[in-house]
């Protein structure tokens, strides 16, 4: 049964909440209506922005260069025809008589870039000390005398022989070892210089102190795709006491029937050497071919090549031929590159009048 309910009590209305709440109202509408309107004026003011371009934000793309490599020449005249040549050497010493002889070639050296390349190790360290002096001091010289550019760097290995002496260097059993780096270097150095304007290269060793000033423009008049002088060295005969000279590159050779016979009964790893009596090879060496000194212009065809002083046409390189760090056909580093670029149809040629000589230790 329902429960009868009691007198309803009514709450009476609180004037002053109803206000505040009033007061609370208007208070949000102004503050919504007047924050539109800023906006709405700001936006009015404030200048439009444009966007961000994405070149902007990586940096200026470089521009783009464009070769033909059809228009480089590689004539027999390569001062009247304005031929870049690029010079590489690797360099285990630095001697001023190299760099004294280098400043003596007769060629403008606004064509001419310099490349270099030294081991990581003491020698190495004080050979790139003294040849950066040099060549500071020549490049900060008088804008004629100075190189189109000079690159010097260092070898990203070990060398395999902690001496550079010339007893050890021509050590027979060292001879693999420190050929096949050698290539590396050479490699290294070739790969990272040539440029697309270059016609000409010369390899020029570190330690060949004398050649005539006008030696590249003479070999380069042959036209040959390969060409490389007679190595000799000057020493002072002990029996007479006088200046003479003998032979000192044996690299540049014409291949013989026995050296073929003991290839064809090596290994695959095994390579063959020159100039040593435990492996006679009966080749015919361009180190024994000079005769007549007003003949330096006679040319002999050549199967291996020394790199002591070698003139290569750009194309030989551009087209593969390098110096293999490993036996190719039997052979390694220059001589190794003398039949990879026969391979590749280029044929070497030798001047066994034509004489450059090396630092005699």
């Amino acid at each position: 049964m329902a429960r009868p309910m009691g007198p309803v009590r009514l709450r009476r209305t609180n004037y002053v909440t109803l206000a505040i709440g009033a007061i609370l109202c208007l208070f949000i509408i102004y503050f919504l209506s007047h924050n539109g309107s800023s906006s709405q004026s700001a936006n009015a003011i404030r200048p439009t922005r444009k966007p961000t371009s994405k070149a902007t934000l990586i940096g200026e793309r470089p521009p783009v260069r464009r070769f033909n490599l059809n228009n480089v020449t590689i004539t027999p005249d390569p001062i009247g025809n304005r031929e870049n040549v690029l010079i590489l050497t690797p360099m285990a010493r630095f001697y001023q008589e190299y760099w004294d002889n280098l400043l003596k070639l007769q060629y403008p050296r606004e064509l001419v870039t310099l490349g270099f390349i030294l081991p990581k190790n003491k020698e190495g360290n004080a050979a790139t000390t003294a040849l950066q002096a040099q060549i500071t001091k020549t490049q900060k010289g008088p804008a004629k005398e100075r190189f189109r550019s000079v690159i010097i760097e260092r070898q990203d290995f070990d060398p395999p022989l902690t001496s550079q002496d010339e007893s050890e260097r021509h050590k027979m059993e060292n001879q693999k070892a420190r050929r096949a780096s050698m290539s590396r270097a050479r490699n290294s150095l070739l790969f990272t210089t040539l440029g697309a304007d270059t016609s000409w290269v010369l390899w020029l060793d570190s330690d060949i102190i004398e050649t005539p000033p006008t030696l590249i423009q003479d070999l380069a008049a042959h036209d040959k795709p390969i060409i490389v002088p007679n190595c000799y060295q000057r020493y002072t005969d002990p029996e007479t006491g006088k200046p003479a000279e003998r032979p000192y590159d044996f690299n540049s050779w014409q291949d013989s029937p026995t050296a073929q016979e003991i290839a064809s009964k090596m290994g695959p790893d095994d390579i063959i050497l020159e100039g040593y009596s435990e492996m006679a090879t009966y080749r015919a060496l361009m180190a024994y071919m000079a005769e007549k000194e007003d003949e330096k212009n006679m040319e002999v065809p050549l199967d291996g090549v020394g790199g002591t002083a070698l003139l290569v046409k750009a194309d030989v390189h551009r087209d593969g031929a390098m110096f293999p760090p490993f036996p190719f056909y039997h052979l390694i580093e220059t001589e190794g590159f003398a039949k990879m670029a026969r391979r590749l149809g280029w044929h070497a040629t030798g001047l066994p009048n034509y004489k450059v000589y090396h630092y005699n230790e």
